[in-house]
Formats: C-alpha cells, sequence, structure tokens
C-alpha cells in the first residue's frame, strides 16, 4: 500500500493545514506541487522540507477563485509531472475576504467564498480527472458544522460553499467510482495554524480553552500532522472502497451533544 513515487497537487499548500499534508505526503514517498496564492517564501519553505523527507515537488502560484487559474496551473501540473495521482482541495481566502454575518455579508463576500470552494474545487476536480490513472484520489478539505449549523454567524458564506464542496464530493464519488477514483473530504474541525489564527488572541484563546477542557473527546484542538495523517490514510490503495464521504478527523468533537452541558457527556 505504499504511496512512494505517486504525485499530488495541494492547492493552499504552503501553510497550515496545507503544508501538514504535503509533508505527511512527502514522508509516505510522494511528490508534491504545492500551490499558493501570496506567499512565494512560505510556499518555498514547505518545498524545502519536502524535499528534507525525500520527495520532491514544485511550487505553483494560483488563484483558485480565477478558473482559468486553476486551468494553468493543471497545466503547469502535467508539464512536471505528467500524471497525478492525489489532487487536494485545501485553498480558502483571507478572513476579510468572506467573514461577516448573514446581514453585513457583502455579495463580493459570498462570491468569493462560493468561487474559492465549491467552484474552486468543481474546476480542479474536472481539470485533475484529466491527468488521473485510475485508482487516483481526489479530497476536499471542508468544516462540516458551517454547513449544517448557523450559530457562528460570520462563518455563514463559507459555511454555505463548503456544504456545496461536500455536495459535489459525493457526486463525483459516483461518477468516479467505476475508474477506482475515490473522492471524500476530510473535516478537520477547529484547527491550530489554521483559520483560528485569524480570529482576536481572545477568541483563539476560547477555543483552545473549550477543546482543550470541555468539547473535544481528545482534550486537545487538531494540528496540521494529525489532518495530514488523516489525508494519507484514504490515499493508500487499501482504502479504495471508501468514496463519498466526509470524514471527521476532529478527535471526536462531532460526536458531542450540542443541546446537553459538556459536563453530562464527557466520560
Amino acid at each position: 500500500m505504499s504511496l512512494e513515487g505517486k504525485h499530488a497537487l495541494i492547492t493552499g499548500g504552503s501553510r497550515g493545514i496545507g503544508r501538514g499534508i504535503a509533508l505527511k505526503l512527502a514522508e509516505s514517498g510522494v511528490n508534491v506541487a504545492i500551490n499558493y496564492v501570496q506567499n512565494k517564501t512560505a510556499a518555498s519553505d514547505t518545498l524545502a522540507q519536502v524535499r528534507e523527507r525525500g520527495a520532491d515537488g514544485f511550487i505553483v502560484q494560483a488563484d483558485v477563485s480565477r478558473p482559468e487559474n486553476i486551468k494553468e496551473m493543471l497545466n503547469r501540473v502535467e508539464s512536471e509531472f505528467n500524471a497525478l495521482d492525489i489532487f487536494i482541495s485545501n485553498a480558502r481566502p483571507e478572513l476579510p475576504a468572506f467573514y461577516s454575518s448573514p446581514f453585513d455579508l457583502t455579495l463580493e463576500q459570498w462570491d468569493m467564498a462560493m468561487d474559492s470552494q465549491a467552484k474552486a474545487f468543481l474546476v480542479g476536480s474536472r481539470e485533475a480527472v484529466r491527468l488521473m490513472p485510475d485508482g487516483g484520489r481526489i479530497i476536499a478539505v471542508t468544516y462540516s458544522p458551517g454547513g449544517r449549523i448557523g450559530s457562528w454567524q460570520p462563518w455563514v458564506a463559507m459555511g454555505a460553499a463548503k456544504a456545496a464542496m461536500e455536495s459535489l464530493v459525493r457526486y463525483f464519488a459516483v461518477s468516479l467510482a467505476k475508474r477506482g477514483i475515490t473522492v471524500n473530504a476530510i473535516s478537520p474541525g477547529l484547527t491550530k495554524d489554521s483559520v483560528v489564527n485569524s480570529l482576536p488572541q481572545e477568541a483563539q484563546d476560547l477555543v483552545a480553552s473549550w477543546h482543550r477542557n470541555a468539547w473535544t473527546p481528545a482534550s486537545r484542538m487538531g494540528n496540521p500532522a494529525d489532518i495530514g495523517d488523516a489525508v494519507a490514510l484514504i490515499c493508500v490503495e487499501g482504502s479504495g472502497r471508501i468514496t463519498g464521504q466526509v470524514i471527521h478527523a476532529d478527535g471526536g468533537a462531532s460526536l458531542m451533544d450540542p443541546v446537553l452541558p459538556p459536563e453530562m457527556q464527557a466520560g
């Protein structure tokens, strides 16, 4: 079930969860194309760490909210790798581009959320599949609670966009099943070195304390390496029967009942 010599593209692969995925795949022998939109230094640093782990790859600039950029990115992947075994749709815009409550949200913010998530996954997957042999892997990084709750009000645009992306996961999974290409989503929950870092420090401290002391059975927030582990698991050959699923890599947080006080739930 080795991944040695496979080729992957990770959008938003320069930092945070994307970097965690890139480094885990590199440890498994996967060569990685690392997409970034602005921070070339971070992308180059991630590539250096990939090479330290014995794999190789390249960095590629593209704004995934623009379909023409996605097509150019996949053309670059084709010229560098010739084929693509793993496509990870992970990139997201910075918080101000989409983060507003329902009545303050601008249509530009709504469009950015949808374009960077659902549309980017649609276009990216279709472009990736033309380079992908049978048995390939397509993975979307989501935040599943945002698509079914309404309490985190400024997350409304991203929550709707992630829900649309998860729906696409299921449709693509059916379309590609006969080729042995699996399509799944990973839902990390709130994770260190992620969108959480964009929140005010007080909010970051509250989130960390809540997960450590109350809401997560594992008693800690996740980190990018945890998500890399989960991605690697569903990339190996033996995971071929897992498709069309949203896999929660959240330390059990999604198992908690929002109605009952945490004190009544923890073992």
